[in-house]
């Protein structure tokens, strides 16, 4: 284990280690990336909509705020008109709140993909833990998140001073403008600005994706003993496998053999071959091979047909044609029809003759088989 512990975990992560760390929730996101396209959706809306929005807004306090001396003394009417305020403004920001959520939700899947884990969101005391907690903060996670806030406050810093430079003049000669037209222009600026400002980030997000990617992947890389043991584990050790196969085999054989007493005829080698055949006449289907075995399966057919009163025929070459050309509970090819039905008709002429006393006859000979078939 010493040995395991000490190896560079330079392996690609194998699809069972991915799948197993999506359920944990443990999955390629780039907190950058959200921010970024929040704020660049809602940049855009307000820089479209902001002066429409504050025209409505403009427009909706100065019906509610201007009111007769009898809605004043009226008790009931402050309520009245401030439920209507709050209404018309819902209904004037509910577009962009509701781009807002839209953006929220798709932001984080575009990376990751879509994922929910109750393990992810579970508490954890070790999180809890102080203690535990600094060596995070030393860490070169802790490191490149330091770094990347370092670098939002320059960049936002730099941006922001270039954009005050450049709109100082217009922001003040708005005191000059009528009132409805300098909150539009106002708004306009603002608008501008806070697009540019979350356009800045996209350098932000550009460095942290792959990061995050490259990071995602370096956590689950796996080392060569781990990929052994994950084979060995979902594949399962040799022996398990070996007694596994047994297990198979036996119950196929018990259920093969349960179906040798229920053949019409066994054909046999006689000492090395045996095949149970079994034939419906009533349908239009050829004969169906029940069971096969060489040597003690063999010899297990011939005993369990025995106890069963099945008719045994010898026939060396139509046995191990049968046995080398037919799977079990499949029909026997065309090419051996003309043999096969030789033997049924011997074991239904014995049939009779045991049923009514008659004179036993003689098993067929010389029973033709076609080259192709034959097998030594």
């Amino acid at each position: 284990m010493a040995e395991d512990s000490d190896q560079e975990k330079t392996e690609e992560p194998t699809g069972k280690r991915l799948e197993d760390a999506r359920k944990k929730g443990q999955i390629a996101r780039s907190r950058e990336l959200n921010t970024f396209a929040i704020l660049m959706v809602s940049a855009t809306f307000l820089l479209m909509q902001g002066e429409k929005i504050g025209k409505g807004l403009l427009e909706m306090m100065r019906i509610e705020f201007q009111v007769s001396r009898a809605t004043i003394f009226d008790p009931g009417s402050a309520t009245l008109h401030f439920k209507q305020a709050m209404s018309d403004g819902l209904i004037l920001i509910a577009p962009f709140f509701a781009f807002m959520v839209i953006v929220a939700i798709v932001a984080p899947i575009s990376l990751g993909g879509w994922i929910f884990s109750w393990e992810a969101i579970s508490p954890k005391m070790e999180k809890l833990d102080p203690i535990k907690g600094i060596p995070r903060l030393f860490a070169v996670r802790g490191l490149v998140e330091m770094l990347k806030a370092l670098l939002k406050i320059l960049l936002v810093f730099a941006v922001a001073t270039v954009l005050y430079r450049s709109f100082i003049s217009e922001l003040l000669g708005l005191g000059a403008e009528p009132l409805k037209q300098a909150i539009g222009h106002a708004l306009n600026i603002i608008g501008t600005c806070f697009l540019m400002l979350s356009a800045s980030l996209v350098l932000i997000a550009m460095i942290d994706v792959p990061y995050q990617l490259w990071d995602h992947s370096k956590k689950l890389k796996m080392t060569l003993q781990e990929i052994k043991d994950e084979h060995k584990e979902s594949e399962g050790s040799p022996e398990v496998k070996g007694r596994q196969r047994r297990m198979q085999m036996d119950m196929a054989q018990n259920r093969m053999m349960s179906e040798v007493p229920k053949a019409d005829v066994i054909v046999t080698n006689p000492s090395h071959y045996a095949v149970a055949l079994r034939y419906d006449q009533n349908s239009n289907s050829a004969p169906t091979l029940v069971a096969k075995g060489v040597d003690l399966i063999a010899a297990q057919i011939r005993n369990v047909a025995i106890g069963a009163d099945v008719p045994l025929v010898a026939s060396p070459p139509l046995a191990r044609a049968l046995y080398y050309s037919t799977e079990i509970d499949r029909e026997i090819p065309q090419g051996l029809y003309l043999a096969v039905a030789q033997i049924l008709a011997y074991v239904y002429q014995l049939k009779s003759a045991q049923k009514n006393d008659w004179r036993v006859p003689l098993p067929p000979k010389d029973i033709n088989v076609p080259d192709e078939f034959k097998r030594d």
